[in-house]
C-alpha cells in the first residue's frame, strides 16, 4: 500500500512539475509576442514619423534663376541638369547657405555635367544633407517647371497659336501691368487676435488688382477667414504645397464662378486684390493697407496640415524670381471681371480631371493640330 502511494505521489509531482514548465513556456512565449508587437508598433511608429519637419528655405532669386536657366538650356539632351538637384547640390555643398561661393559651386557642377564629367545625382548623393534638400526643395518648386502649352501670338501671321514649351509655367501671382511693391516680411511680428509671426509675403497695390494662380492646383478652401478676411487656399496637384491669398475684395472677391473643388491652371485669374479681414464679422475692411497676402505652406505628412506644426516659408526671393512670368489680363467689357489673355495647357490638370472628374480631353487634339 504505501509503494502505490509513493507511486501516486510521485505521478502527481511529475505532473505539477510538467505543468509548471508549460506555464513558464507559454509565459515565455507571450513575453516574446508582446515583446515583438511593441517592435513593430514602435517601428510603425518610426515609419509614420520619417519626415521633414522643418524647412527654412533660403534660397536666393539669383541661385533660383542661375539653376532655372541651366535646366532650361539643357532640356531635352543627355546632361539634362534638373535645377532642383544643381540647388540641393550647392546647398549640401555650402550648408544651406546661398552665397557667391555657393552660386560658383553650382556653375561648375553645371559646366562638369555639360562636359560629361560629373553625374549630378551620384556627386550630389555623396554630400552630406543633399537627400534633405533635394526633398525640401522638391517639396516648393516641384510643380513649376515642366512641358506645357501655351497660346502666343504669331509674329508673322498675328494669329493666336499653341505652342508646345518647357520652361516655367508658374506665375507671379499679380497680374502683368498691374504695379505693386513688396519687401521681405516674413516673421514680423502681428498682433490682431494674439502675438504671432507674419507668416507670408504681402504685395501692396490696388483694389481689383487680378489675382493669379501662382501653380496649378485645385481649390481646397474659399471664404471668409477672420485673420485673412476673403481668401482662397489652392492645394497643389501631389498634395505637398499649399497656396494662401488672403485679404482680397469687399462684396467681389473671387473670379466669377470659382467653387471649392475647382480645377484651376498656373496663370488664371482667381481673385481681385482687397484690404478684408481682422474681423469676425465678414466682408469688413478692416486692413489698413491695400495688399495681396500669399502664403506657401509644405505639407510632407498630412498630420501638418491646420496644426501646430505647420510648414510656412519665406516667400519673397520666390516672388522674386517668379517675377520674370506675370499673367496678362485683359477686362471683361461690362462686368468687373478680368480674365488672362492667353490659355496655358498644364498637363497636371489635366491629370486631375480625368482622375477626379472623369471629363475628356482635348489637350491631343491641340497638340496634334500644332505640331
Amino acid at each position: 500500500m504505501k509503494r502505490y502511494t509513493k507511486l501516486k505521489w510521485g505521478i502527481l509531482a511529475e505532473l505539477a512539475l510538467l505543468f509548471v514548465l508549460l506555464a513558464v513556456k507559454l509565459s515565455s512565449e507571450r513575453a516574446e509576442d508582446a515583446s515583438s508587437a511593441a517592435v513593430v508598433a514602435e517601428e510603425e511608429e518610426e515609419a509614420e514619423q520619417e519626415y521633414i519637419k522643418w524647412v527654412d528655405f533660403d534660397v536666393t532669386g539669383e541661385a533660383l534663376s542661375q539653376a532655372y536657366e541651366a535646366d532650361v538650356d539643357t532640356y531635352g539632351t543627355d546632361w539634362h541638369v534638373d535645377w532642383i538637384s544643381l540647388l540641393a547640390y550647392g546647398a549640401a555643398k555650402n550648408g544651406g547657405i546661398f552665397n557667391q561661393r555657393t552660386l560658383a559651386d553650382m556653375k561648375e557642377a553645371e559646366q562638369m555635367v555639360r562636359e560629361g564629367r560629373m553625374d549630378l545625382e551620384t556627386e550630389g548623393e555623396a554630400l552630406s544633407g543633399y537627400a534633405y534638400y533635394k526633398e525640401a526643395y522638391e517639396a516648393v518648386l516641384g510643380g513649376m517647371v515642366g512641358e506645357f502649352l501655351l497660346q502666343e501670338k504669331d509674329d508673322e501671321t498675328g494669329e493666336v497659336v499653341w505652342r508646345r514649351k518647357y520652361g516655367l509655367k508658374a506665375f507671379s501671382p499679380i497680374a502683368k501691368g498691374f504695379p505693386y511693391s513688396d519687401y521681405d516680411d516674413f516673421g514680423v511680428s502681428r498682433s490682431y487676435g494674439y502675438q504671432r509671426q507674419h507668416l507670408g509675403h504681402d504685395m501692396m497695390g490696388q483694389i481689383g488688382t487680378p489675382v493669379i494662380a501662382i501653380e496649378s492646383g485645385y481649390v481646397e478652401v474659399l471664404g471668409w477667414n477672420q485673420y485673412g478676411g476673403w481668401r482662397i487656399g489652392i492645394r497643389s496637384f501631389d498634395r505637398k504645397r499649399y497656396y494662401y491669398y488672403a485679404h482680397l475684395r469687399q462684396d467681389y472677391p473671387y473670379a466669377e464662378g470659382l467653387q471649392e473643388g475647382d480645377a484651376v491652371t498656373a496663370g488664371d485669374v482667381i481673385g481681385y486684390m482687397g484690404h478684408t479681414g481682422y474681423s469676425a464679422t465678414e466682408n469688413v475692411n478692416n486692413i489698413k493697407t491695400i495688399h495681396l497676402h500669399w502664403g506657401l505652406e509644405l505639407i510632407f505628412d498630412e498630420s501638418q496640415k491646420e496644426s501646430d506644426n505647420e510648414i510656412w516659408i519665406d516667400c519673397y526671393q520666390l516672388s522674386r524670381f517668379l517675377y520674370q512670368n506675370r499673367s496678362e489680363t485683359v477686362k471683361v467689357e461690362g462686368t468687373r471681371e478680368w480674365e488672362r489673355l492667353y490659355d496655358l495647357e498644364d498637363p497636371s490638370v489635366e491629370a486631375y480631371l480625368q482622375e477626379s472628374m472623369g471629363q475628356k480631353s482635348n489637350m491631343n487634339y491641340i497638340r496634334n493640330k500644332n505640331e
